[in-house]
């Protein structure tokens, strides 16, 4: 993933020139996503329909991977002494580069847990942000949420490893919170095999590996949502963060001392996040902008990777506002320019090529463009994540073999 680009000299307004939609530094979709890794595991295990992208990672017959939202890689690095077991597998991993996967565009949870369970990109699993038109309606679709309701069969079709994989005779399990079972994001995105909730980290660790042992070939899934959450209300260098995030090295390790034999544990994450100051330089509020409303119907995404949806025939005037307000401090584009730089993968599948903005904002520097009116509590959070900078594009994949 290439540095981001910086904002060339003033043009003739006294504007920066605006950052080029090619210089985002896009996914590696195919060769080092979170979308490669389950394809991954499953193909070394048989598993028809899937294709080891991933070259480094060696077949296993049991492979369960734990998904721990919010633990970005540059965040885990900075952070050793918290997480001295998960520092320990850095160098050892992904064939000893200790390299790190990339999320999706955006770096969003909803986005990257259909990414993980499905094995395919945004552009064909169609969850393609946070909050994003249903072109049926014409309304806002909150994905994480799923709200309003839709058809969750319509919204995204294609069958989950998980499935793939029990078709092909392997244990497949999910092991989360009770919460989470009959959701619909859960069914879209991680369905197939048996379902097993459990209120404690701990319960979870010990039942995952009661799980791999169950066949002789096993795919298990688990997870933890707490270290985000933290990360979200008070930043992702509190104390509070810094507390989950031991508890978390605590869960790694409880995992792996029970790995059965032919096992391995993957740890990785949905995306990294990072802290915005509280001031108007650092947060542009949309619903205070005269500038920025010009001609838009609906503002979707989050604050670091925005959907606009503009009023009919204003598409074009959106996009130069837009780029001429923000274009130094945000990657900005338009629908076909995002898709044609890849940012939701190597193509987009027509039922979701109207969920995707008329424009696309991603934030390059530590902005967000916040909605203190139509998003309170949204606007509210310390810590953020959604564009394609490395603190939020890189996870880690860390490995332990049994």
């Amino acid at each position: 993933m290439a540095a981001p680009a910086t904002a060339g000299p003033p043009d003739w307004d006294g504007h920066p020139e605006p950052l080029a939609v090619d210089s985002a530094p896009r996914p590696a979709y195919g060769s080092g996503s979170l979308a490669d890794l389950l394809p991954t595991l499953a193909a070394g295990m048989g598993v028809p329909g899937t294709t080891a992208a991933i070259g480094e990672l060696t077949p296993v017959d049991r492979a369960c991977v734990f998904l721990v939202d919010g633990l970005g890689w540059e965040q885990l690095k900075a952070h050793p002494d918290e997480a001295p077991y998960l520092t320990s597998l850095l160098a050892s991993s992904r064939g000893g580069t200790g390299t790190p996967l990339t999320t999706a565009y955006p770096a969003t949870t909803a986005t990257s847990l259909a990414s993980v369970g499905t094995g395919l990109p945004p552009g064909a699993h169609g969850l393609p942000g946070y909050m994003v038109r249903d072109p049926a309606t014409g309304e806002l679709m909150n994905q994480l949420r799923w709200q309003p309701w839709t058809e969750p069969a319509v919204w995204q079709p294609y069958p989950t490893v998980f499935e793939r994989a029990a078709a092909a005779g392997v244990h497949a399990a999910q092991v989360s919170s009770p919460i989470f079972q009959n959701t619909p994001l859960t069914k879209v995105a991680l369905s197939g095999g048996t379902f097993h909730g459990r209120l404690t980290g701990e319960d979870r660790m010990d039942l995952a590996a009661e799980q791999l042992a169950e066949g002789d070939r096993a795919l298990v899934y688990t997870y933890y949502a707490e270290l985000d959450g933290a990360g979200h209300r008070y930043g992702v260098d509190s104390d509070t963060w810094r507390g989950q995030l031991m508890y978390v090295d605590r869960l790694v390790q409880r995992l792996a001392e029970q790995l059965p034999p032919r096992a391995a544990l993957y740890v990785t994450a949905d995306h990294g996040m990072v802290d915005v100051p509280f001031d108007e330089d650092h947060r542009i509020d949309f619903d205070l902008d005269w500038e920025l409303r010009a001609g838009v119907a609906l503002l979707g995404g989050e604050g670091r990777a925005r959907h606009v949806y503009a009023v009919p025939g204003a598409e074009s005037d959106v996009l130069t506002c837009w780029r001429e307000v923000l274009g130094d401090r945000f990657w900005v584009a338009s629908r076909d320019e995002a898709i044609e730089a890849g940012w939701f993968g190597p193509q987009v599948d027509d039922r979701v090529y109207g969920r995707v903005g008329d424009v696309l904002a991603a934030a390059r520097d530590d902005v967000l463009i916040i909605a203190s009116e139509r998003e309170p509590k949204e606007s509210a959070m310390v810590g953020n994540h959604g564009s394609m900078t490395p603190a939020e594009q890189f996870v880690p994949l860390l490995e332990v073999r049994s």
